[in-house]
């Protein structure tokens, strides 16, 4: 998909309706399915807020920007994220905090962001976040500068995302299950599942209405 589609529909996808639960659960845990409204307001989750930023590459094709997290002593080590992280009592909202973690992890300038959109929140049990997403774009090609959270940088082409072929399942352990079968996209030779899968589906549902 070309930049400039985005960017002429960015108003319909400001005010469209979102997926919500029922997009994100398509590419769910089962584990994250156990948990009900009333489980996760009862659990007191922390706040964390992250970024999918989309701009064009060089030839003005569409992409989207993913993270894989350094290794680290947490439930999160070494999977595929969103740049952002979790709210501090400085931030004036959840859209600065996503916006600061993002000029943070990759460099980017929070005035060369617009931010668009508001997705549905997901809870994330093992590490008792809840995280509200934002789209936004970039109007040119950057130059992403990591800093020591990121292992490294997945440029995806929205393309990809948005093709049936990029569903898939596989199984895995983690800190606190072994041998799961999961959802995942298949992106870019990484797999991507969990909470970030969930996000994805539900941002992926809502610009297959302009594609």
């Amino acid at each position: 998909m070309n930049f400039l589609i985005l960017k002429k529909h960015i108003k319909q996808l400001s005010n469209a309706e979102t997926g919500g639960l029922k997009a994100q659960f398509k590419l769910a845990p089962d584990i994250r399915k156990e948990f009900s409204e009333e489980k996760i307001k009862a659990s007191n989750p922390r706040k964390a807020g992250v970024l999918a930023i989309f701009y064009p590459d060089t030839k003005g094709e569409l992409h989207i920007l993913l993270t894989l997290r350094a290794s680290y002593k947490g439930v999160h080590s070494a999977q595929i994220s969103f740049p952002g992280g979790k709210l501090d009592p400085k931030d004036s909202s959840l859209q600065h905090t996503a916006l600061r973690e993002a000029k943070e992890e990759v460099g980017i300038a929070e005035k060369d962001i617009t931010i668009f959109k508001k997705m549905t929140e997901v809870y994330i049990p093992p590490s008792n976040f809840i995280v509200t997403p934002f789209l936004s774009y970039l109007d040119y090609t950057p130059k992403f500068t990591k800093n020591y959270e990121v292992e490294a940088l997945i440029e995806v082409k929205l393309s990809d995302l948005l093709s049936d072929s990029a569903v898939s399942s596989t199984i895995l352990s983690t800190s606190y299950a072994k041998e799961i079968n999961v959802p995942c996209f298949k992106l870019n030779n990484y797999i991507v599942w969990g909470a970030t899968a969930m996000m994805l589906n539900e941002i992926k549902e809502l610009i297959k209405i302009i594609s």
